[in-house]
């Protein structure tokens, strides 16, 4: 399981999705009952996020597990790339709700989940390709 690439990249991905309800996206002032306040914008800010969040870190958890299942393993991994994309574009539309600041460098971190989702992808399906080259052989 975890000797395939695809299981370390599922694994990363996960383990920086978790990451987001602690690191901030990002830090700024926001207006709350008429008064600048300085408020940090995890994921746990906003209850679509985490719930997004969760889903996708727990989604890729199972999908480690379903090496076997390469089809399924395949689809469960796909879904999470569209959900963590979705995720990463419903997080900076919360982020228009301020009325400044700027982006943490811990940013980097919702950019980097989608990009491990999508080496997971290519690796499962270059292993599929190889298990289907082997079955023509037979």
């Amino acid at each position: 399981m975890i000797q395939r690439i695809q299981s370390l990249w599922l694994l990363i991905a996960s383990l920086l999705s978790f990451s987001t309800l602690k690191f901030d996206l990002f830090y700024g002032s926001k207006l709350i009952n008429g008064v600048a306040e300085n408020i940090a914008f995890t994921a746990k800010e906003n209850l679509f996020v985490l719930i997004l969040t969760i889903a996708v870190s727990v989604a890729l958890l199972v999908s480690i597990f379903l090496y076997k299942d390469r089809k399924m393993q395949l689809k469960i991994t796909t879904v999470s790339l569209i959900v963590s994309i979705m995720t990463l574009l419903l997080a900076y539309y919360q982020t228009k709700k301020y009325i400044d600041g700027k982006f943490t460098v811990s940013s980097i971190i919702y950019f980097a989940i989608p990009i491990f989702i999508f080496l997971a992808i290519r690796a499962i399906y270059k292993d599929e390709q190889l298990v289907k080259s082997t079955d023509r052989l037979r």
